[in-house]
């Protein structure tokens, strides 16, 4: 039986890590092999709650799934949610513990590095294999002395290190040499090898790189993963929605349905229109100007980490006035939900105290401190619902229709409930009653099941480590850890 461990690392964000190590995941689960997924720190704004109402990263959730178990905060110890360019919520264990700047994290540092370090030991007691996923880029040494994610755990945990680099971004072998570059000797030693990720055209035409990047580097290149379009649901980065088209199958009906998402700054939880996007005949787009909503069947607001802050962003950009006005259908889950309402009064997230809302729905919003977890289940249009919710906001309301524990207004619906989307049968009969009232020709298919698509999904990263990697080198590297690798210059300056 496999046993042993392993860090997927990338040349930068968005390269491919929760990909790659969600793909090895599931490849070794259907090998029989006993693996879990772990990331130390996530700096992240999507995020999931599990069974016991702990906090973690969706793309820990995501690989959990992959690995065919049930998600734990133990696979993502620590979540770092950014309110700001300079302030974070720090989720510990599934808990939120403070709301610090870069400056200020310093003094929790070995709190985090010791949790981390004891939830990494115990999944390795539970399991045979953890998959550990690095975070950003190793090579970011201006982190390195309080790096807990990618080279501290990897010498901490004595794990080698496997490096993932995006090729349509251009550059993946200087990437890919640099990042080992920058490292000092003991960090080098854990490095590997290379997988190169996103690629489109003859593989012949990429083996004298990857030849010349094995010479130079004396490190193995375990492969090469091709392109595949709408591969990846459950997301973590919000760099995955740059230039991203997100489009769904030909309509079942006559028609298609518009759906336009709001792209906020500070967006949160945008998986849950991944279930839309999953609906033959529905086109999702992510929008930022108000001329963007003209054509749009559905607007959805979506969460948001800085709802106050958000919805003057709204303003700024007029998108405020076109949505307080329209008289198609809007959706507001969460954050958005919140700013739809009459007032919020937040002394907690902003501190700007009380704010007018958009005045869509009769509700007022009130922020705690305390942050609201849980995984509540009800119904709508007839149609059982199951989802999690993750808000300091308490949402008092004062009219309308009741809707998944928040309320709907004529053309206009709110909730507090993530996830509510994945629910075919309720997301079928909301489609249908959208498009009636957009007056667009749409029925929604009767087969879609947003459950088997992503495991079919997650079957399609496990295959695609099983169809394009040196399984048996990565096998050999999982079970006998770092082996000997030459130093790279120049190195880390001491």
């Amino acid at each position: 039986m496999v046993k042993g461990g392993l860090l997927v690392a990338g040349t930068t964000s968005d390269a491919g890590k929760s990909v790659v190590t969600a793909g090895i995941c599931r490849w070794l689960a259907r090998r029989g092999v006993r693996v879990a997924p772990f990331k130390a720190q996530n700096m992240s704004l999507n995020s999931y709650v599990t069974a016991d109402g702990a906090e973690i990263g969706r793309a820990q959730a995501a690989q959990a799934r992959a690995a065919g178990l049930e998600p734990v905060a133990d696979m993502n110890p620590v979540l770092l949610k950014p309110g700001s360019d300079r302030r974070s919520q720090v989720v510990l264990m599934g808990r939120p513990v403070a709301d610090v700047d870069a400056m200020e994290y310093g003094a929790l540092r070995d709190l985090l590095r010791g949790t981390a370090l004891e939830a990494l030991e115990r999944l390795r007691k539970q399991y045979d294999v953890v998959i550990c996923e690095g975070a950003g880029s190793p090579a970011e040494i201006n982190l390195r002395r309080g790096d807990l994610a990618n080279m501290g755990l990897a010498r901490a945990a004595n794990l080698p290190v496997i490096v993932v680099g995006d090729i349509d971004r251009g550059g993946v072998f200087a990437a890919f040499y640099g990042t080992v570059g920058l490292l000092d000797a003991a960090d080098q030693s854990h490095i590997s090898g290379f997988v190169v990720n996103k690629f489109r055209g003859a593989r012949e035409l990429l083996e004298p790189g990857l030849d010349q990047l094995r010479r130079l580097t004396g490190r193995a290149v375990y492969g090469v993963l091709p392109w595949l379009d709408g591969l990846w649901l459950d997301v973590e980065d919000s760099l995955a929605l740059d230039g991203r088209q997100v489009a769904a199958r030909g309509p079942y009906g006559r028609q298609t349905l518009r759906v336009a998402v709001v792209r906020l700054p500070r967006i949160s939880n945008f998986t849950d229109v991944d279930a839309l996007a999953a609906e033959p005949g529905v086109v999702v787009r992510f929008v930022t100007e108000p001329v963007e909503l003209d054509d749009a069947d559905l607007v959805v607001l979506p969460g948001s980490k800085a709802t106050v802050h958000d919805l003057a962003w709204l303003r700024e950009r007029g998108l405020a006035a076109e949505i307080a006005e329209r008289e198609r259908p809007v959706l507001g889950i969460c954050g958005g939900f919140q700013m739809l309402g009459r007032e919020i009064v937040d002394t907690v997230e902003s501190g700007e105290g009380r704010v007018e809302g958009l005045g869509r729905l009769p509700v007022r919003v009130e922020f705690a401190e305390d942050k609201r977890l849980g995984r509540p289940e009800g119904s709508a249009y007839g149609q059982p619902v199951r989802a999690y919710e993750i808000h300091h906001g308490r949402a008092t309301v004062e009219g309308g229709e009741p809707f998944l524990d928040g309320c709907r207004a004529g053309n206009v619906w709110g909730t507090t409930w993530h996830g509510a989307l994945e629910n075919d049968g309720f997301r079928r009969a909301f489609l249908a009653d959208v498009a009636e009232r957009a007056g667009r020709d749409f029925t929604p298919a009767p087969d879609t099941d947003f459950a088997r698509l992503r495991e079919e999904r997650l079957d399609a990263l496990g295959d695609l480590v099983e169809r394009h990697l040196d399984t048996d080198a990565l096998l050999r590297l999982i079970e006998h850890g770092p082996s000997d690798v030459p130093f790279l210059p120049p190195g880390a300056l001491a």
